[in-house]
């Protein structure tokens, strides 16, 4: 009977637990995921309407002011980046770090956390990942010793604010549909800051010692040395090299990087292909060799005695190898090699390698991949970038700048504080100060201060209408929808109802503070595993039941899953910023295991002891 009773809850906690599961597995993107788990248990409701979501409350959801903050939010730090704005300011705060080698970390992460506080904090550590990697080589030190602490800081700077991360603003949105009243602005803002420097001092005292000194995976692998050209031959037809397999007129050390037929590329390279009039070779080759090939291919493009006398070729050595007629030098450009990385927001994420037609488009190609401190050095065509993989990419410098222009990829190699509109930049600053003073002084709510301050950037410039789209992250908006619906029906169906059950019964018996401390170690560890934005939203309704059974203010205890969900150091999963330089870095795993979990543990002691001083149990 209890089975059947409970038959409804057990439901919720099986599609949550595959939905987990599946974040941890990467059988699917989060977002999908989550909106698959919505739909399933609005199918359950269609049985069992008054236990679980029906069709009509999970398009409810639809109608969170929450989701839309953070859309908002998304466009306004979008014109931030793009007038300039936090190019100038993270200029200025590396400018300040070179000043001392011994002031660089506690300067790197005061300022970054004073810009995280306000600005979406992804596009921070986007933008100053290169600067600080030029910055590293500048001080004679390896970027491992500086990215690890500039995630972290953008992390402790989030918890300042309300805007200061998505999920302030989800677990405070969450909250109010459970009759909290809605976080002020600044409410948080004097533990966070009391627990930022506890963690910037940490960093200092602690953390740095931790911290690897290990070389950018560039370095590891670009070990070539001299000039390297990309070489491209035109076969003439009718001529001796027609018929002749590929391989016996450029030889098998000569490295092709490809053959074009009617326009059209031939994947895979077959190196024993028949050549035929009109093909196109591509090879990369050295300084010598490229002279050797032009040297070949001219005193063969004049064999008939009609042109002037060529000097004899460079390279012996490649004149014999490849046949004396009907070869002809169609372009010769030397090649640059750059380290570029995925962004968060980039359109080549989830996308095979083989689709991107990086050497049709650009001329580059890609030497090797680095993920989750695995090099991957062959077979691309197949593999599926993510976001935080590291390109190691060669090409002529123009290619790579066209490459680099799109903004597909972050140019990890070269720093370039982008300021597309910088006589904008006041106005955007202007619109981020009404957007903070109109919310502090409930002028407006968060919601509907963010909303009309994204439309005002977009319709004065700042940002275009198709910047401001793409500047959204889509995925983490229905994955906080799909979530959203996941957290009604853990309502409808008792499931919350039994987790504060068992959490009262394990921790009630030695009073509220401990009840507040077993919810933040639930929040930090499921955040350290999957995404922040899922937990905060299953926690928030647990905790505001949890206190209404208890009989003390839910406010202490949705602070808790705040600060939860936002304190992710010890893995590079839980928190976007740390995926992102995990490669960039060239971490390991257990980097952040080592660095990061005695830093979960400091912010969540302080965690436990300040709310209780801030918002009395």
């Amino acid at each position: 009977m209890d089975f059947l009773a409970h038959a409804p809850a057990i439901f919720v906690f099986a599609v949550i637990l595959v939905v987990f599961v599946g974040f941890v597995r990467e059988w699917a993107s989060p977002d999908i995921l989550a909106m698959s788990g919505a739909c399933v248990l609005m199918l359950g409701g269609l049985l069992v309407p008054d236990a679980l979501i029906t069709p009509d409350e999970l398009f409810d959801v639809f109608s969170n002011p929450g989701p839309v903050t953070v859309g908002a939010m998304f466009v306004l730090s979008a014109a931030m980046q793009r007038t300039g704005v936090i190019a100038q300011l993270a200029g200025l705060v590396t400018a300040l770090a070179q000043r001392s080698k011994r002031l660089v970390v506690p300067t790197l992460l005061g300022g970054v956390m004073g810009l995280s506080a306000f600005i979406n904090n992804t596009p921070v550590v986007v933008v100053l990942t290169p600067v600080v990697i030029a910055l590293s080589r500048t001080l004679g030190t390896s970027p491992s010793q500086l990215l690890m602490p500039l995630s972290y800081a953008a992390i402790l700077g989030g918890m300042c604010t309300l805007i200061g991360t998505s999920t302030n603003l989800l677990v405070s949105a969450t909250a109010a549909r459970r009759g909290v009243e809605p976080f002020h602005i600044f409410e948080i803002t004097l533990p966070g800051i009391v627990m930022g420097l506890a963690g910037v001092a940490y960093m200092m005292l602690i953390g740095r010692r931790l911290l690897p000194d290990r070389p950018a995976f560039g370095d590891l692998l670009d070990t070539r040395t001299g000039r390297r050209f990309i070489t491209e031959l035109l076969i003439l037809g009718p001529s001796d090299l027609v018929g002749k397999p590929l391989d016996t007129v450029m030889g098998r050390d000569t490295e092709v990087v490809d053959l074009i037929r009617n326009g059209l590329a031939v994947r895979p390279i077959d190196r024993g292909i028949l050549l035929k009039p009109g093909d196109r070779i591509v090879v990369l080759t050295t300084a010598a060799e490229a002279i050797g090939l032009r040297q070949t291919a001219s005193e063969t493009h004049t064999a008939d005695g009609q042109g002037e006398d060529q000097p004899p070729p460079a390279n012996a050595t490649e004149r014999a190898r490849i046949a004396m007629a009907g070869l002809q030098t169609v372009r010769q450009q030397e090649t640059a090699i750059r380290e570029g990385i995925v962004g968060p927001n980039s359109r080549i994420a989830r996308r095979l390698v083989g689709s991107l037609n990086l050497r049709r488009l650009y001329d580059v190609r890609i030497l090797a991949v680095h993920r989750h401190g695995d090099d991957i050095l062959h077979n691309f065509e197949r593999l599926q970038l993510e976001t935080g993989d590291t390109l190691l990419l060669e090409g002529p410098p123009e290619g790579l700048k066209r490459l680099f222009d799109a903004r597909d990829l972050v140019n990890l190699s070269e720093p370039e504080l982008r300021r597309n509109r910088p006589e904008r930049a006041p106005l955007a600053v202007a619109v981020i100060a009404a957007v903070v003073l109109a919310a502090a002084f409930g002028v407006l709510p968060i919601h509907a201060a963010a909303l009309l301050g994204a439309v005002v950037v977009i319709a004065t410039g700042c940002v275009s209408a198709e910047e401001a789209y793409q500047a959204i992250d889509w995925r983490i908006l229905f994955l906080i929808f799909g979530m959203l619906a996941v957290g009604m029906a853990m309502e409808k169906s008792g499931a919350v109802a039994l987790i504060v059950t068992g959490l009262r019964d394990i921790a009630g018996q030695f009073g509220p503070v401990a009840v507040l401390a077993a919810l933040y170690i639930v929040g930090s560890v499921l955040t350290e595993l999957v995404t922040n934005n899922a937990v905060a939203i299953v926690l928030t309704p647990v905790a505001v039941a949890l206190a209404e059974q208890m009989g003390v203010d839910p406010r202490p205890f949705v602070v808790a899953v705040m600060f939860a969900a936002s304190a992710s150091f010890a893995t590079p999963l839980g928190y976007q910023t740390n995926t992102f330089v995990y490669g960039a870095g060239n971490y390991r795993f257990s980097d952040f295991v080592k660095v990061g979990l005695p830093l979960n543990v400091l912010i969540g002691v302080m965690a436990v002891a300040l709310i209780p001083l801030f918002w009395p149990l």
